[in-house]
């Protein structure tokens, strides 16, 4: 095959490939490259570059197609290294390993201009990147680290002051200036699976099935729903597995009754005290959540993009499965792109059967 053969333009009617370049669609590199004839260079379809006229315009299969018909890599959107998202995904993850090795030696963590400085970027550009593919900052990845080691350290270590240094913590002062919003108890509660800590909680029925209600007292810790009560109590106790679990008093149970009036009629709402446990990256998606109006709804991408994690879409349904807090933080009200319905941890029918009940009459 000759050059001006390969050179020949692609027949207008490829209306994907056309479609893909016209939009510079980042979803397409790696299926095809096109060259540009007047420069002589070979970009992806994503590429930023000024858009060249058609006839000018060549596709190929494969980057090393393109460099055999004579065509060199364009300098801007580099179709002859990995992808973009691909090589930011490896930047970040050697700055998590430089975070994580802090946090374990107990180590001071690096600045962000010293990340910066090691990703070879800005430090403007180095936050902004890591935070879009992890979907929290450079600190608060490692305070989520440390506080993922502290609960391996809490059981391992023989008392709790050794399991703060062994977490990288460089005092214990420091350590219980976080613990309860990093463990949601005070650090010897949660090496005792709970002990000494009370909860209140009642199981009773509503129009979507069996509900459990339970309460710390900080505030409501769990709501779940489900056809099964003992199923209902057997999860709760796997959550707090030496916690008091206390029945029901009249007190708490005109708290069951609020709840179970909140998914009865979704659209009055309800400001039921909290007790909120979850990673960083958990709370800012439930905290988003809480913010849908009844009656409307989000993608998963959309929320996404709320929380300043755009593509982080995967970690925002995993956080969503995540939520103890039926209808409390309305999950339900996250829906997949185009509105179809996706997963619910208590029963995509009772997904439905909420947001229908929020529908505007």
């Amino acid at each position: 095959m000759t050059r001006s053969q390969i050179m020949a333009p692609m027949a207008l009617d490829d209306e994907a490939r056309w479609t893909a370049l016209r939009t510079r669609d980042a979803k397409a590199d790696g299926t095809f490259y096109y060259s540009v004839k007047t420069t002589g260079v070979y970009c992806r379809p994503s590429c930023a570059a000024r858009a060249a006229r058609p006839e000018n315009i060549a596709f190929h299969a494969t980057a090393a197609a393109a460099e055999r018909a004579g065509f060199r890599p364009c300098k801007r959107c580099k179709p002859d290294q990995p992808p973009l998202a691909e090589r930011q995904a490896a930047q970040v993850a050697a700055l998590c390993r430089l975070l994580e090795r802090a946090v374990e030696r107990g180590d001071d963590l690096p600045t962000l201009e010293e990340l910066a400085s090691h990703a070879g970027l800005s430090a403007f550009h180095t936050h902004r990147m890591f935070k879009a593919v992890t979907g929290v900052t450079p600190r608060a990845y490692a305070a989520a680290h440390r506080a993922k080691r502290m609960r391996g350290e809490l059981g391992a270590r023989a008392t709790v002051t050794e399991a703060i240094y062994g977490a990288g913590y460089s005092s214990p002062a420091r350590f219980y200036e976080q613990s309860m919003a990093r463990l949601g108890m005070t650090p010897t509660r949660f090496r005792a699976g709970g002990a000494d800590l009370e909860i209140r909680f009642a199981i009773g029925a509503c129009s979507l099935g069996a509900i459990l209600v339970a309460a710390t007292p900080r505030g409501v810790c769990a709501i779940a729903l489900g056809d099964d009560p003992e199923a209902l109590a057997h999860d709760l106790e796997r959550r707090f597995p030496n916690a008091t679990l206390v029945g029901a008093d009249p007190a708490f149970e005109r708290l069951v009754a609020e709840v179970v009036g909140l998914v009865e009629q979704p659209r009055l709402g309800t400001q039921l005290p909290l007790d909120i446990r979850g990673t960083a990256f958990q709370q800012r998606v439930w905290k988003a959540l809480v913010r849908i109006p009844a009656g409307k709804t989000a993608s998963y991408a959309e929320i996404a993009t709320k929380i300043g994690a755009p593509r982080s879409v995967r970690a925002v349904a995993q956080a969503c499965g995540a939520n103890p807090l039926a209808v409390a933080i309305p999950c339900h009200r996250v829906v997949r792109t185009g509105g179809d319905l996706s997963g619910y941890r208590w029963g995509v029918e009772r997904k439905r059967a909420l947001l229908d009940r929020e529908a505007p009459r």
